[in-house]
């Protein structure tokens, strides 16, 4: 099971107390003892946590801080070339540092007075019910390890550069930060998991890999706001020449799609006003017939 197509290497607790993770054959750190024990250790931290504690400190090695300062310097540029100005005013107005990783209760104190969002540490895989529910509290579960050093500009599953430099600077943005928490209170009203599900779906291709067009006329522009493309080098480089369609719920509610590739079809907002007119009314209506309403007839996809 633990060689699967998974968002999150799955961690467990044994008998003795022993917290591991269990990485896929293919990941990068496979192979390398000291990286899987750091990655048990900084595990193993985030299930001892209690809500009400400070969240671990967890004090990061001079490599972990290189692959962070790396990925700044490196994202700074594609941001510039790439993302949607709503991410880019976000982004300055939160200010992350670029030259040590925060500890998620620094970026709470960030990002708290902007929109009311705070960190809570994960020790990787959050149930698909609780992660997207937590929403509704503006609490965004963050897992707190790095990427294997030899791919600093790639990660198969979600580490803190992706869960804050990607979600934590759009959650700085009051209107993304809207969205996201509709989609917890979505979350939190369906009774059904098909229906979670479906809104989970629709989170992905919006809030993880949402791109949107900027200007108007021959200055028109195709620029990215999800998470998932902003704090992916790789993603950024190849988003605009993936099959782009116009925003449509149905699809986006039942498209298969790979986490570990790159996303072959993106779905593009007009502007941010029919962002929040279709995907916002979505997640502040959505209920346990929507899916089946909104799916109903459509063909294959």
């Amino acid at each position: 099971m633990f060689e699967e197509a998974q968002l999150y290497s799955p961690v467990t607790k044994g008998e003795d107390g022993s917290v591991e993770v269990h990485l896929g054959d293919n990941h990068p750190g496979f192979k390398d003892l000291a990286y899987r024990a750091r990655r048990n250790e900084i595990a193993a931290l985030a299930m001892a946590w209690q809500r009400g504690e400070p969240i671990p400190h967890i004090d990061y090695l001079d490599v972990e801080t290189d692959i962070w300062v790396q990925v700044c310097r490196q994202l700074a540029d594609k941001h510039a070339q790439h993302a949607h100005p709503e991410y880019l005013a976000a982004k300055e107005r939160l200010g992350l540092p670029t030259d040590h990783i925060p500890q998620l209760d620094d970026v709470t104190a960030l990002l708290h007075p902007l929109t009311g969002f705070r960190y809570v540490a994960a020790p990787g895989l959050v149930e698909l019910r609780e992660f997207y529910g937590s929403l509704a509290d503006r609490e965004f579960h963050s897992t707190q390890y790095t990427r294997h050093p030899s791919e600093p500009f790639y990660t198969p599953e979600p580490d803190i550069i992706h869960e804050v430099i990607g979600h934590g600077n759009q959650l700085a943005s009051p209107r993304f930060a809207a969205l996201t928490h509709a989609a917890g209170e979505a979350t939190r009203r369906a009774e059904r998991d098909e229906t979670v599900q479906f809104i989970a779906d629709i989170f992905w291709f919006t809030m993880e890999f949402g791109v949107m067009w900027d200007g108007t006329g021959d200055a028109r522009d195709l620029k990215a706001y999800g998470a998932g493309i902003l704090s992916s080098f790789g993603e950024m480089d190849e988003y605009a020449h993936m099959e782009i369609r116009p925003l449509d719920l149905a699809q986006m509610g039942t498209l298969n799609y790979d986490i570990t590739s790159y996303q072959p079809v993106l779905f593009a907002a007009e502007s941010l006003d029919q962002l929040e007119d279709v995907v916002g009314s979505f997640f502040a209506e959505c209920d346990d017939e929507t899916p089946a309403r909104i799916t109903k007839g459509m063909a294959s996809v």
